[in-house]
């Protein structure tokens, strides 16, 4: 197939190849043609062009960020002091509190206008604490060259239609599509439509407003995708010109990449993306593992000692934005926790992910302290009972409460059944509660969360490694 990059839009009539872009578009266009070489680049030379971004971060943070001097000077990066590995290990962690209490301190007093205008975005909050951030047009930039890239790894036809269900849309007016997909592909290429829908309605909805428009490509939250999937299992639709379900926001499962290809006969590529930093990892176009974007975020996997994992270890998400200096985030924690995998048989140089387990709220604590991530996931609750919905949320250390959306009422026999099913999946709990609703709603960021944990908890402490899954 011919790479994305080269049936972009040309500016100049007449002139299809080779193509010369628009002017407004060059800079974006530049971007994605290095993203094609660079990808390809050893490991350590993909080291040392981050280390080389870093170094004019550190540069732009000791002339224009006070707030940050104190942990550097401790960590002994100062400036004239070359950067290495043991320093830059030695400066303290960011956390999500410490952003939200800095407020403006850890604003930039100025950073180079060529950057463009700043946008204040705010976090879903999901963890309880809502996070407003500073991005500048560059990192707006970098997330399009990323969404770019990953449209072109997977060999998207952007010409193609485009359902998206997500929080915070307005839908689409029934029967109309809205021209292009957003703004990445907007600016460089012709042609493709799409439609919205909110992700907060009824499965059953979405599952009619998928089957009047019939796209070729669709957008979804893992969770509600996996009850989508369910439904079609007993009502199929017809979606004969889906050609892939794209997922972001939630935990992307191995069951719910199965079923999809078992009920729609379609792949599940996953993206992992936060609103702070931008896209932090895409799914590989050759295997299920997930490429680090390295040439726009410094990730760290790390363990209950702060040191680098290796792979088959899961650790703490620690990241660095290479290119926010409107607002500079060095080493922030985003409490998710990762498996780091094995290099990519793909050949690609991009550090490599195999797999995202959640945030820290999402693993399980067991009586003795011990915590792990849960399997229940992997529980099919629909074969002891019509469970139509359930979440699992830990009160006490040897309390949970088994929350259930059913058909019907179900039966005292079902009711013991689903408790020794999940018991068998987590383990033994003295007291586990089954509490009904008639829907379990999605949180205010569109995101639902099969497991909760309402426990405190140290993610630093060693009682709380996480193990490896």
């Amino acid at each position: 197939m011919i790479p994305l990059s080269l049936r972009a839009r040309s500016g100049i009539n007449g002139l299809g190849f080779p193509v010369i872009v628009p002017q407004t578009s060059q800079v974006l266009h530049s971007l994605i043609l290095q993203l094609d070489q660079t990808q390809w680049l050893p490991s350590t030379d993909l080291k040392a062009l981050q280390n080389q971004q870093l170094a004019l971060l550190l540069s732009h943070v000791w002339a224009n960020v006070p707030w940050y001097h104190q942990r550097l000077r401790d960590a002994r990066l100062t400036p004239g002091k070359s950067l290495n590995a043991s320093n830059w290990n030695a400066l303290k962690t960011l956390s999500r509190s410490e952003i939200q209490q800095a407020g403006t301190t850890l604003h930039s007093l100025s950073y180079p206008p060529e950057h463009g205008n700043t946008q204040e975005t705010t976090t879903s909050g999901s963890t309880g604490e809502p996070l407003k951030v500073l991005r500048t047009g560059l990192d707006a930039l970098m997330w399009q060259a990323m969404t770019l890239r990953d449209h072109s790894w997977h060999q998207r036809d952007t010409s193609g239609s485009l359902c998206i269900v997500r929080a915070g849309v307005q839908p689409t007016a029934d029967g109309r599509w809205l021209n292009g997909w957003g703004p990445a592909t907007n600016a460089l290429f012709e042609g493709g439509r799409s439609a919205l829908f909110p992700i907060n309605q009824d499965v059953a909805a979405i599952a009619d407003w998928l089957a009047k428009r019939n796209p070729d490509y669709l957008l979804i939250y893992p969770t509600v995708l996996a009850a989508l999937l369910r439904l079609l299992q007993e009502k199929p639709i017809n979606l004969t010109n889906l050609r892939q379900v794209r997922t972001i926001s939630e935990v992307l499962t191995r069951e719910t990449r199965d079923l999809c290809q078992r009920v729609l006969g379609v792949p599940v590529i996953d993206l992992y993306s936060t609103v702070e930093v931008g896209n932090i990892a895409l799914q590989c176009p050759d295997s299920d593992n997930y490429h680090l974007m390295a040439e726009d975020v410094l990730v760290e996997i790390l363990d209950h000692e702060g040191r680098e994992c290796g792979p088959g270890q899961t650790g703490r998400v620690v990241v660095t934005s290479l290119h926010s200096f409107a607002a500079p985030l060095l080493r922030y924690e985003l409490t998710d926790h990762a498996e780091v995998a094995q290099p990519c048989p793909c050949g690609r140089g991009l550090p490599t992910i195999k797999q995202i387990h959640g945030r820290t709220r999402n693993m399980l604590m067991r009586p003795d302290g011990e915590m792990f991530w849960p399997a229940h996931g992997k529980t099919d609750y629909r074969a002891v009972a019509p469970v139509r919905q359930f979440q699992i949320v830990q009160l006490a250390a040897d309390h949970l409460e088994f929350r259930l959306v059913v058909e019907r009422p179900l039966l005292p026999t079902e009711e013991v059944a689903l408790t020794n099913t999940l018991m068998q999946a987590i383990g033994n709990f003295s007291r586990i509660d089954l509490r009904y609703f008639s829907a379990l709603p999605h949180g205010k960021n569109g995101k639902f969360e099969e497991f909760i944990s309402m426990v405190a908890n140290d993610s630093s402490n060693p009682s709380s490694r996480p193990s490896a899954n």
